[in-house]
């Protein structure tokens, strides 16, 4: 049976031209997808919702040191804050989330599916038949 969390917070994009305009986001994990933690901002107004998935481990690690490559990295801050660094087609964009926001997530997480465990709740099967009706 999948279990999830979900944990709603306000953000900041430090390097934006309103640098200290609140933003909401959410932090999701499913244990569906054990290795994964999905950042979330909901729609406003015309701008549909946006979402990143990237590992669990990735957001733990750079929590505490710089952390990641390519589309999504991760540090620390200078400001009790975690920065991720979101890489697309149109730029990029740094995303400031308080780390006790980011440290609490984790730790439920990690409750929720203990590191070393995460295959324990992979549904292959699913995952195939999923691929499958895609063809």
């Amino acid at each position: 049976m999948a279990v999830a969390t979900c944990w709603s917070t306000t953000v900041t994009l430090p390097l934006s031209p309103h640098p200290d305009l609140a933003v909401e986001a959410g932090l999701h994990f499913d244990s569906s997808l054990p290795y994964a933690v999905r950042l979330l901002f909901p729609p406003v107004g015309r701008i549909e919702a946006v979402e990143w998935v990237f590992g669990r481990d990735l957001l733990n690690e750079g929590r505490l040191a710089p952390a990641g490559h390519g589309d999504v990295t991760i540090r620390p801050g200078t400001a009790g804050d975690v920065l991720v660094t979101l890489h697309g087609g149109t730029g990029a964009a740094v995303v400031s989330i308080p780390a006790e926001i980011v440290t609490g997530f984790l730790l439920e997480c990690y409750a929720l599916v203990p590191v070393g465990r995460e295959h324990e709740h992979l549904d292959v099967d699913g995952l195939v038949a999923q691929v499958l009706e895609a063809s």
